[in-house]
């Protein structure tokens, strides 16, 4: 079908095939066409409805479907209000329920639909492309090109996201069609990827903000469970900008974040964790601490902690570990001060997670615990003196219990009690020390004498052992050899004398 034959159709006169009625005329009858095609259960009312924008920007003249005339200038909105009634016709069902999720068999039709949407939208973008590219002089009026596509580009990035994920309403065919169409909004404005389409640079914008007024109507508490593709087109905007680009839409993302990390199903809290930690990477400090929005996303964060989820935990405590320096200075660059430090944030997520290592017996729960204690240790430096007791209790607990293949407790648990000597070492002397020792002794005689360790995991542990003991006897002013000298070779193993040998060589002579 030539442009001709498509007026014709459309019941508009035509002057020749390349020129036509004004083009707003052609904009409307279209959509009107397609708002009847998207209220019809007919696949085939939609896809041919579809079909004519795609004729329209295939065949048309570039200067006669952009260029605004004398007598008829060119309205943005009619693009963006065709390319709105294009995507309805292969919008998503809604969910009525507070699920946030739909059967498969209700999105059978989409994929056929979204394959036709995504090739009229891929006509337009290459239409206008060629067109902005080849213009010389520039369109008349300052901008008004860069304005059309930054009219239409928001909405043909949002459909674009929505169909190239993998997704029970997407197939093999129309993600690849919405891949086409993500290259097409590409070349079109000439941004060089995502992140450059979505922050822009000084002399070319972005269309985040663009993207948020098309979503901002569906993020509200109420609404945006109804449709489950607005959480992952919000939050892949959202983990495609950085700073300096996210701090101008900081409020307009922070709250969709903070629904989704409250929400009751699993994958919704890990997804809004997650947007909160890209903010908090990404935006200053100074602007995080206005308006007490650190403050608020630590609340939320710390709440989370009480949850048994394995996955959450750790992404919460990975995230805490950011925000705390935004709210607070860590304990371990304090400056010597004549008072005692106050306990802080800090300290409130160390003691209570701690307190929840002391009482877990979930396998995988104790593995996420015990590979960020050694960091948390880390940051509080000294100030973990103040927890040294409890600190104790869980490393002596954590080492009695072994869990195979790879022990991921025990080897975590080992890293912070050498975190914890290297920082608290004038707090070593004395009768910790010597529980401390006992503790890893056993451990170094049930490492070496354990068949069913593999020899990497064995060696792991028993460097881990040793550097150890090490450190407790260079703290402690050489107890650690004193100790050793009373043990009896005889009781050995070769393999456990040759670790004590590299603490104290005197150890394996007696």
């Amino acid at each position: 079908m030539d442009l001709s034959s498509l007026l014709d159709g459309l019941h508009l006169p035509s002057d020749s095939p390349r020129r036509g009625p004004p083009i707003t005329e052609v904009l409307a009858r279209l959509r009107e066409g397609l708002i009847g095609a998207a209220q019809s259960p007919s696949h085939h009312d939609a896809v041919a409805a579809i079909g004519l924008v795609e004729q329209l920007f295939r065949t048309g003249d570039p200067h006669w479907l952009f260029t605004p005339e004398s007598t008829n200038q060119r309205d943005d909105g009619k693009y963006a209000g065709l390319v709105q009634s294009v995507t309805a016709c292969a919008a998503l069902p809604l969910c009525e329920t507070d699920s946030g999720s739909l059967p498969a068999s209700c999105y059978e039709p989409v994929p056929t639909r979204a394959l036709a949407a995504c090739s009229a939208l891929t006509a337009l973008l290459d239409a206008l492309g060629g067109w902005l590219s080849l213009e010389t002089p520039p369109p008349p009026g300052e901008g008004e090109g860069v304005s059309l596509l930054h009219a239409v580009a928001p909405l043909c990035c949002v459909f674009a996201v929505t169909h190239f994920q993998e997704q029970p309403w997407t197939s093999p065919v129309s993600r690849e069609a919405a891949s086409k169409l993500t290259g097409a909004l590409l070349r079109a404005g000439a941004w060089r990827d995502a992140p450059h389409l979505l922050g822009g640079e000084r002399e070319s914008g972005g269309i985040v903000g663009g993207i948020l007024d098309v979503l901002q109507p569906e993020l509200t508490k109420e609404r945006w469970q109804r449709c489950e593709a607005v959480k992952l087109v919000f939050s892949w905007t959202l983990l495609q900008v950085t700073r300096p680009s996210l701090s101008p839409v900081l409020d307009r993302v922070l709250s969709p974040s903070l629904l989704l990390s409250d929400n009751h199903r699993l994958d919704n809290r890990l997804l809004g964790v997650k947007c909160l930690h890209h903010i908090v990477l990404n935006v200053p400090h100074a602007e995080l601490r206005q308006f007490n929005r650190a403050e608020v996303v630590y609340q939320a964060l710390f709440n989370h902690l009480y949850t048994t989820d394995t996955p959450l935990v750790q992404s919460v405590l990975l995230c805490l570990l950011d925000v705390l320096v935004v709210l607070e200075n860590p304990p371990c660059s304090s400056t010597p001060s004549p008072r005692p430090r106050r306990p802080g944030r800090h300290d409130d997520v160390l003691r209570l997670m701690l307190t929840h290592m002391e009482m877990e017996s979930k396998v995988d729960l104790r593995h996420v615990y015990a590979s960020l204690l050694p960091q948390y240790i880390e940051r509080m430096g000294v100030a973990v003196c103040r927890h040294l007791k409890r600190v104790e209790q869980v490393v002596v607990a954590y080492l009695e219990v072994s869990d195979p293949p790879e022990e991921q407790g025990r080897l975590g648990v080992l890293r912070a009690l050498e975190e914890t000597v290297r920082v608290a070492w004038p707090r070593m002397e004395g009768q910790r020390v010597f529980v401390l020792l006992r503790c890893l002794l056993r451990l170094l005689v049930d490492v070496t004498s354990d068949s069913l360790l593999s020899p990497s995991i064995q060696d792991q542990l028993t460097n881990r052992i040793v550097g150890c003991l090490t450190l407790l006897d260079h703290c402690t002013g050489g107890q650690v050899q004193l100790a050793l000298q009373d043990v009896d070779s005889s009781c050995c193993s070769t393999a456990v004398r040759s670790c004590l040998a590299k603490v104290n060589p005197k150890a394996t002579q007696k």
